[in-house]
Parts: C-alpha cells; sequence; structure tokens
C-alpha cells in the first residue's frame, strides 16, 4: 500500500490490516494556532509493525479529502497509540490506550524540513499554512519524528503524567479566558475572538509547568501594570482560590511536621520572634537558599536538614529519588551542578505540581455538567470564572482543599485585576 492515503478504499485497506500498535501524529492547519481553534490538515499514522508510515488526508491543496470521522474509526482501531504530545492530542482525538512518549527527560524538540522552515518564514501569519507545504514534506518530518521518537515507545511510561497530567491541563486549556477584547489588544495583540486560549507545559526539568502562549505569559501576568484587567467573566464573576503558605505546607507534609491548626506564618513569626510582615521573605529565602545559622536548631528546620541530607544520600548512592504521588524520578546521571538544596527545591516543586495535578482532577470532577469554569492556574492560584446560582458546587469546591488540608484565601471581582 502506498504512503499517502486519499480515498476510502486505501483507508478501508490500513483499518483491515491487522496492525494494533501505532505512533501518529497531527499535523494541523498551522502549529502557531492553538488546538481549540485549530483544523487538521492530516494525521500521520504508524504501525509499529509496519515498514513505513501512512498519511491520511484530511484537507490539503494537493491531495483527495477523508472524512474524519472515517479516520478516527482507524484510530479507534488500534490497541495503542503513542503520540508525541498527549495533552496536544486529545484536542483532536480522544482515544483509549493514549500514551505519551515525551514525558521522560530530556525533552523531544521538533525537527522541521529546510521546505516547513521556509515556508513558516514566508507566510508567517498564514492560518493554513501546513496546507499548501508539500504532502511528501510533512510524511518526511513525520517518519523522521518516529525514528527520532521509536526507541522511547518501550520506556516504562509515568502512568500520573500520562493519565491524569494530560487531562487535566488538556482541559484546563480547552477552557480560554475571555477578554475585554479592546483592553487585551492595547497590552498584547490582535484578536478575532473574545476569548484566548493558554498553554500549558508540564515537561519541565522540575515539572512545575509554565503556561505561555501568542507571547503572553499567563503564569506570571503583571499585578501592578493593569495587565490583569483584560480578563473578565463569560459568567458573573471571577473567583480566586489561593493556598495559603503551600511550599511551607508541603515540605511540614514531607518532614512530618505538623502546625496544627495556626496560620503557619503566625508560627514561623514566633518562632523567628519577628513581626508577621516579615516572615514570608525570611522562610522562603531559607526554603530555597539553605536555613540561617540563628535557625538550624528550631524543630522545623532540624527536620528539613535530616530530610534533605537523607534526599541527597539517595541521590548520591542510590542514582535517583523519586517524588511523591507522582512517582516522577529525578536521575544524578540526567541533572548537572546538582546539590542538596537544590534537590531539595526540585522535589518540592514536582510535589507542589502533582499536589495540584490531584486538586485540579478532584475540581473539574465536581464543575461536570456546571456553567462555572475553571479557567487558569498558576502554581499556588485556581481561577473559577463562576455562574451565580452554582454556590453548592462552590462549596464543594471549597471542600477539595480542606481535604488536602490547605490553608486558602479568596478573591472575587469582575475582572482579575482584583485590586480594582
Amino acid at each position: 500500500m502506498y504512503w499517502l492515503i486519499e480515498n476510502q478504499d486505501q483507508l478501508e485497506e490500513l483499518y483491515n490490516s491487522g496492525f494494533e500498535d501505532a505512533f501518529v501524529e497531527i499535523i494541523p492547519y498551522s502549529n502557531k494556532i492553538h488546538p481549540v481553534e485549530n483544523d487538521i490538515c492530516a494525521v500521520y499514522i504508524r504501525p509499529l509493525n509496519s515498514t513505513k508510515g501512512y498519511i491520511a488526508s484530511i484537507d490539503h491543496s494537493e491531495t483527495l479529502s477523508l472524512n474524519i470521522n472515517e479516520v478516527k474509526r482507524v484510530l479507534d482501531k488500534f490497541k495503542n497509540v503513542y503520540v508525541r504530545d498527549k495533552k496536544e492530542f486529545l484536542h483532536y482525538f480522544i482515544l483509549k490506550g493514549l500514551f505519551d512518549i515525551t514525558l521522560t527527560h530530556p525533552p523531544y524538540i521538533q525537527n522541521y524540513t529546510q521546505t516547513h522552515n521556509f515556508f513558516y518564514n514566508k507566510y508567517k501569519d498564514k492560518k493554513d499554512i501546513n496546507r499548501i507545504i508539500p504532502i511528501v514534506k510533512h510524511y518526511e518530518y513525520c517518519e523522521k519524528m518516529f525514528n527520532d521518537l521509536k526507541d522511547r515507545i518501550n520506556a516504562p511510561i509515568n502512568e500520573f503524567y500520562n493519565h491524569k497530567a494530560t487531562v487535566v491541563f488538556n482541559a484546563l486549556e480547552q477552557s480560554g479566558l475571555r477578554v475585554d477584547q479592546k483592553e487585551f489588544e492595547s497590552r498584547f495583540y490582535p484578536l478575532n475572538s473574545k476569548f484566548v486560549y493558554t498553554q500549558y507545559n508540564f515537561k519541565t526539568l522540575t515539572t512545575r509547568p509554565s503556561n505561555t502562549f501568542g507571547g503572553v505569559n499567563y503564569a506570571a501576568l503583571n499585578k501592578e501594570n493593569g495587565d490583569r484587567k483584560c480578563f473578565i467573566p463569560r459568567n458573573d464573576y471571577l473567583f480566586e482560590i489561593d493556598i495559603s503558605a503551600y511550599h511551607p505546607t508541603l515540605l511540614a507534609n514531607l518532614i512530618g511536621y505538623d502546625f496544627g491548626n495556626k496560620d503557619i506564618h503566625q508560627s514561623f513569626a514566633e518562632m523567628y520572634g519577628v513581626d508577621y510582615k516579615k516572615v514570608k521573605e525570611l522562610t522562603f529565602k531559607q526554603l530555597y537558599g539553605g536555613v540561617f545559622d540563628q535557625y538550624k536548631n528550631l524543630e522545623f528546620f532540624k527536620k528539613v536538614q535530616a530530610y534533605t541530607d537523607n534526599l541527597w544520600d539517595e541521590f548520591q548512592y542510590g542514582g535517583k529519588v523519586e517524588c511523591p504521588i507522582s512517582k516522577h524520578i529525578y536521575k544524578r546521571e540526567e541533572l548537572e551542578d546538582m546539590r542538596p538544596q537544590k534537590l531539595l527545591n526540585y522535589l518540592l516543586q514536582s510535589f507542589e505540581t502533582a499536589m495540584n495535578v490531584c486538586i485540579l482532577w478532584d475540581m473539574f470532577r465536581e464543575l461536570q455538567g456546571c456553567k462555572t469554569k475553571l479557567v487558569l492556574y498558576t502554581y499556588d492560584s485556581f481561577l473559577l470564572d463562576v455562574f451565580e446560582g452554582e454556590d453548592e458546587v462552590m462549596e464543594k469546591i471549597r471542600k477539595i482543599f480542606k481535604n488536602y488540608k490547605l490553608n486558602i484565601k479568596e478573591n472575587e471581582g469582575y475582572n482579575y485585576n482584583f485590586t480594582e
């Protein structure tokens, strides 16, 4: 069978081929358009037991077009489907037995052909650029990608990130943020919609996700210059939940220290013998830079030091450490210039991400069928677009944080700049 599939008979032949497992890559209209607003140009399918891959053309200028539902029927027949990025793939197809093979370090960087780069540079703003790039070049690009990644297919796959993290971050991206179009355009870039979409990347060294798209860093929107007032509710108001003293709480969990029912920052203020306003800075300097000599005898920091030492021994002599909840592994051979305090910080950020994935999972479960939407997450903060009248579900959301023994603060307003 020829590598290009552009009619039903050819697709039927692939369907009846008996292949059980395949690597699949989506070729969208454009790599610059968010998947929520994108369309599919073609689908590359490489059965693992085949000597070559196939491109099923959905909408390309050089080929006949297949019905996307018929292509989905072929994909559904595979027992296992391996992809470059499951979170992105889920925007186009929802399949069982879907595995992300680039969850491990080092990250995979897409390597386009010279032809791709030529077209991308010449037609930077064309929204269906991949429809005019020669289909054979898409095939060449995908064949190389498969050859680059095929060895990862048999590598162990982290179940937590493959099954949970990909799903919650995909759901977050689908939610989108409503914007005041005029206000947004004055600060960022032109729009043809009242919504913008975020893109989370948790395939970072610490697994702590970045969140940028279109040149906007949604994980670090400026709180002082008014950028946040661009974001407005599609429903009735925006509601933000912030976790108080999140990293000290997580670290206390790791070392087995109990703050009781006290405000954690107040507990530290009493330990240090300083004003409450100075506490946060003092604590975070020690969490990330090492414990100050004058506080080394405090019980909390004694336990922190003991935990850090044990962690370092495990890393040095065992060659790796495993993160709580997610089971993500930091391998000594893959990390350069590592030090005890730095290793603790990596583990803490990974623990934070895993905890947040669990919280997000529970929140999406409670929000099923509701008009209220979860629209943004940034480390210790969760933003909801609330529909008035769904008070019961909001109480369930608050209860999730209580179940994880996390203290929270709340803000609400008619834009994301809650100071107004």
